[in-house]
């Protein structure tokens, strides 16, 4: 759900225990938030917040990047209802509270309308009409309701909308939507005490209610919004069943029950883990061409779908809590792994996927199956998420049947992914579709020199060199695993002539800092950037200038109090409302945070970390895909990015990896976990139940109230 700002946030605030098992507080949304936004698994349903859906608008109920509903509008005699509140404990419900009209002779309302939501196999509303009046209350309850079966692509790139041939039909307390052209598939609405009926002079249809309502009484129905196939829904209707699109009822629950008990004494931690773990449950999708695993989503409500390098990222972040989802995540990205060379779809032997889509669009050059492979990290990133899952206690036999798609991926980047044969993986793509920069930076003019100049393709990101240099370390502990020593030699020995060779051609020393890239003339791209953080992260930073590196990170032209920016404030073209060039994205910020610490700054790394939770305290518990670069000193709070993802996965896990870092969680090797005395705002923390192969642990630091267990 989107959430409201609170107007004086108040960071830092007295430590009391509160733990990951609290029921989720509830979001408040007040008038004057742009949008209501649930989401479970394939489905998001955005709205105003009054509840409806605004035709010609982007909002919508999509199921599998198709809109099923593009039309909601519930009416008064005539007249919309007044939203007052939008309240919701999960992200899959919300509660709407608005008034009536005013009826004559009322200097008030007397109708409070209730419109509770929730998102199941599809969608279900139920509506209250309380009357707080003295008499007896008749009027007429419409709800117009249209459907367009737009895809997400159309909306979200802003192109203009082909007309669909949709068909629709009422029936008795059932309207049906279909295509033309695909009579298999539509959406069925139905209300058992309305009538059906075709609205006038629109391509709408609307249910119609007849509601009398007691003085102090309340009167209650509800509607069902149901996605169906069939053999000719057209022509029979009633036959159709339901569309399995993966929704499980019990999924919440499972993942909930699945999860460790967290319990810290900071307050913005805590709030933030909690809001997390339940937005990581709800994004958890099923592909329905792969149905053996979940893998996590990119975010709502543009990217409730695959995405390669936001999956691994997440799932790594996630792997000491959630270790099946990360498992889950690598058998899923396995299935899809490149097979065969395919230029159109930047498809090679042993690649990991940028992208499945459930639909496929024009906008993207795909495969018959959906699948987009333009990312140049998403494969390294494959790997090193193995590793992290042989660190924390994955069985033999689950390693053993990952490793010929590791092995693919190693031969990829090694075969594939250099073709000047330089020493560094580079991307450039095939054809002039699809995306022309293919690390995570992906936006057009993310890729610049110190004088604002694109850089020329084949670009070599530095992130990307740390990612394999991880890579190579992550294959060489598995061949440890496996009683494979001359092969974990090697691996290793690629890993540090790689280091060696990085320095040798990133380093800048008037800089004093790496460069974010090599373009394709080889020189480097002379800014201070937040890509550098990765390299910290996977190791591969020199260590006689890692307090150098540290220092420019954490300077106020980079740390903004809340998080780091992507582009330092003092290079040429940096705006702090843009995507790439100067914004906030906490997935990157905990990522240096994470590499900070592994170098030994411990005490930076909890002021990065303690920032990123003051700033998810200020956007209700949950943190946004990004938000704008400002410094704290100008700006209290930190400041919304237009059109910014929330939730989105890999921010969804930040207070996850923050909790890691602060008291810096890592496996004994010997099938235990250990951790550190916290570090900054947090001083005390429990961690109940955490899964490591097959036992479940509890780890400790500090004091809880009720709790004289130390940790380290």
């Amino acid at each position: 759900m989107t959430t409201s700002l609170p107007a004086s946030p108040t960071f830092g605030e007295p430590a009391t225990g509160v733990s990951s098992r609290a029921p989720v507080p509830s979001t408040v949304v007040t008038v004057g938030e742009p949008t209501v936004t649930l989401f479970d698994g394939p489905s998001i349903c955005v709205s105003d917040l009054d509840g409806d859906i605004e035709a010609g608008s982007t909002q919508g109920l999509f199921v599998r990047d198709t809109r099923v509903i593009s039309t909601w509008r519930l009416l008064l005699d005539g007249a919309p209802v007044e939203a007052l509140s939008v309240t919701g404990a999960e992200s899959l419900e919300a509660t709407f509270e608005g008034r009536g009209p005013t009826r004559r002779g009322d200097a008030d309302s007397q109708l409070l309308v209730e419109r509770h939501r929730l998102l199941s196999q599809g969608l279900s509303e139920t509506v209250s009409i309380h009357n707080h009046g003295c008499d007896v209350a008749e009027l007429d309850l419409d709800l117009v309701v249209d459907c367009d079966f737009t895809t997400m692509y159309e909306i979200q790139d802003g192109r203009p909308v082909a007309p669909h041939d949709v068909q629709s039909r009422a029936d008795g307390v059932t309207l049906l939507f279909w295509k033309e052209d695909d009579r298999d598939h539509g959406v069925r609405i139905s209300a058992p005490d309305a009538s059906a009926a075709r609205a006038d002079g629109t391509s709408a249809m609307r249910l119609q209610f007849s509601v009398t309502v007691a003085a102090g009484h309340t009167w209650r129905t509800s509607v069902e919004v149901t996605p169906v196939t069939g053999h000719d829904i057209a022509s029979s209707p009633t036959s159709a069943d339901v569309h399995d699109f993966g929704a499980d009822p019990h999924r919440m629950r499972n993942w909930r029950a699945a999860m460790p008990t967290i319990r810290v004494d900071d307050p913005s931690l805590a709030l933030a883990i909690t809001r997390s773990q339940e937005d990581i449950g709800a994004l958890v999708i099923v592909d329905p061409q792969y149905t053996h695993d979940s893998i996590v989503a990119a975010g709502a409500p543009k990217f409730m779908r695959i995405f390669g390098r936001d999956s691994l990222i997440t799932a790594w972040m996630m792997a000491p809590f959630a270790p099946h989802l990360a498992l889950g995540t690598l058998r899923a990205l396995a299935h899809w792994q490149g097979t065969r060379d395919d230029a159109r779809v930047e498809e090679q032997p042993g690649k990991i996927l940028h992208e499945k889509r459930f639909v496929l669009d024009s906008s993207l050059p795909v495969n018959d199956q959906g699948v987009y492979y333009g990312s140049v990290d998403s494969t390294p990133l494959f790997v090193m998420l193995a590793g992290e899952v042989a660190r924390w206690g994955a069985s033999a036999e689950n390693l053993e049947a990952l490793m010929p798609a590791v092995d693919a991926a190693m031969a990829w980047i090694c075969d594939h992914a250099d073709p000047d044969r330089n020493g560094f993986v580079e991307y450039k793509r095939s054809t002039g579709e699809g995306l022309a920069n293919q690390g995570w930076k992906d936006s057009k003019d993310s890729m610049v020199h110190a004088d604002g100049t694109l850089a020329t393709a084949p670009v070599a990101l530095s992130e990307v060199q740390g990612y394999v240099y991880a890579a190579f370390l992550a294959r060489a502990s598995l061949a440890d695993k496996f009683g494979d020593a001359p092969g974990a030699a090697t691996w290793r020995e690629r890993a540090q002539d790689l280091k060696r060779r990085f320095h040798e051609d990133f380093w800048l020393p008037d800089l004093g800092f790496y460069a974010m890239a090599l373009d394709g003339n080889k020189r480097p791209l002379a800014v201070v950037s937040s890509n550098i953080g990765h390299c910290l992260w996977t190791g591969i930073v020199d260590e006689t200038v890692a307090p150098l590196v540290v220092e420019r990170l954490m300077s106020p032209q980079m740390f903004t109090g809340f998080g780091i920016r992507t582009l330092s404030a003092d290079a040429r073209g940096f705006n702090p409302v843009s995507y790439h060039l100067g914004s906030v994205w906490p997935h990157d910020s905990v990522i240096a945070a994470s590499g900070i610490a592994a170098y030994g700054h411990r005490d930076e790394a909890a002021r990065l970390t303690d920032g990123l939770m003051d700033a998810a305290r200020a956007f209700g518990g949950r943190l946004p895909e990004l938000f704008c670069g400002f410094g704290r000193t100008d700006k209290a709070v930190p400041i919304r990015y237009p059109s910014a993802c929330s939730p989105q996965a890999w921010a969804a896990a930040v207070p996850f990896q923050s909790l890691r870092v602060a008291v810096n969680l890592r496996p004994d090797g010997e099938g235990g976990v250990r951790i550190s005395a916290p570090r900054g705002r947090l001083t005390a923390v429990e961690v109940a139940d955490l899964p490591i192969g097959t036992q479940r642990v509890t780890v400790r630091a500090g004091h809880l109230p009720g709790d004289m267990a130390d940790g380290e």
